[in-house]
């Protein structure tokens, strides 16, 4: 479905990230992997390179705008163009109630979650747009679309994401870039490796989703895939869920 094109994926050292390169690659794309974890990144782009596909590693902390530039950059030099991308970098930050929420957490998540695809897709549309377009894919929550008692950073982060994904599409899907966000449910990641750890956790999350489970790193992948591909080609400013009928409560 993307053979020939050249892909991104930002917090690609493990989980969702990881599982998005390979699908890429596995369609034919050559992929830049980046993240913050530099061995994690090295991994997967290994493990891209033993199934046979073309991958490099651009290290960048999407918080800080420069690195999301060099990373295009790196991106375009290399490759010679940029057609997908999928801005899935993000971190979980402190839990706790919204009048007693750190001012450093708060910022922290918001700065990688919310302002993190914001550097990414400000370089990587005029990126895509030189080459006459392509797809974007950012990665939000079932947290953008209701709330999560403690967790207000990452709850504002992701609804912001989703609605800056929705006003990106109404701006640059004329000219042939389509912009799409996925909202993965609890997915079985280093993440909520932490939340695993406690039985008694653990069940209270699978018992949100209707499907009766935890969701797999590569069945998120799979949408991203498709919503990359011109098989989704009159798809964009949307969101889809990918959250095992967790949103249907």
């Amino acid at each position: 479905m993307l053979q020939g094109k050249v892909s991104l994926v930002t917090g690609a050292s493990s989980g969702i990230g990881r599982a998005i390169a390979l699908a890429y690659a596995r369609e034919g794309a050559k992929v830049v992997v980046s993240d913050v974890n530099v061995s994690g990144a090295e991994e997967t782009v290994s493990l891209v390179r033993q199934r046979g596909g073309d991958a490099i590693f651009v290290p960048a902390d999407v918080s800080r705008p420069e690195d999301c530039q060099r990373l295009v950059e790196r991106t375009v030099s290399h490759y010679g163009r940029l057609d997908v991308a999928c801005n899935n970098a993000g971190i979980g930050g402190e839990l706790g109630p919204t009048a007693g929420y750190a001012d450093e957490a708060w910022q922290q998540v918001i700065g990688v979650n919310l302002s993190g695809v914001f550097y990414c897709m400000k370089h990587q549309i005029p990126a895509m747009l030189r080459n006459g377009g392509g797809a974007i894919v950012n990665m939000a929550s079932i947290l953008g679309q209701v709330g999560f008692a403690g967790a207000p950073a990452y709850v504002a982060a992701k609804h912001g994401v989703v609605g800056l994904t929705k006003t990106a599409a109404l701006e640059y899907s004329a000219q042939g870039l389509r912009i799409n966000a996925v909202g993965p449910a609890f997915i079985h990641t280093p993440m909520i490796a932490s939340l695993e750890s406690d039985p008694a956790t653990q069940q209270q999350l699978v018992s949100l989703h209707a499907i009766g489970r935890l969701g797999q790193p590569e069945e998120v992948a799979e949408l991203v895939v498709w919503l990359s591909s011109d098989r989704a080609s009159f798809v964009t400013g949307a969101y889809y869920a990918v959250d095992g009928g967790y949103l249907a409560r």
